[in-house]
């Protein structure tokens, strides 16, 4: 897989905007609209780029409250944990860590009494064995 710096520079355009026409990225990247055009098939045909998704506005996502919980897991349970998280659709993230926990999950919802409920869901899962939750009051920094 073979990503060069204009790829780079394709692939942070599509991250402020993927709808952004084919010709703007062209104009753009100082390139022609065809050798854009091969090079976002090339991306995808490489797995470099595997979706186009949404980015929610700011007034909808600070509607949100948001936390991280901290779990631990039994051992040989990750990929039965893994699958239930990602069964409940207001995990937004899932990452692996080392340290006392084995995994943070990133979690949004409108309320914090359905935060409260999916925390405790969380905590009901077959193979988690502890969890720790700290809701976020405000993000400093997003990129």
């Amino acid at each position: 897989m073979q990503v060069t710096d204009k790829d780079r520079e394709l692939i942070a355009l599509l991250g402020q905007n993927a709808r952004m026409p084919v010709a703007t990225l062209a104009k753009k990247l100082s390139l022609s609209r065809t050798t854009v055009q091969a090079r976002l098939e090339r991306l995808e045909r490489e797995g470099v780029i595997t979706g186009y998704g949404v980015r929610l506005s700011e007034t909808y996502s600070s509607g949100l409250i948001r936390a991280h919980v901290l779990i631990t897991i039994a051992p040989k349970a990750l990929s039965a944990v893994t699958a239930s998280l990602d069964a409940i659709p207001e995990v937004t993230t899932l990452h692996s860590v080392s340290g006392t926990f084995d995994l943070i999950a990133i979690i949004a919802a409108p309320s914090i009494s359905q935060l409260d409920q999916l925390i405790d869901g969380i905590g009901t899962i077959d193979g988690v064995e502890r969890t720790l939750s700290s809701i976020v009051l405000s993000t400093r920094i997003s990129r």
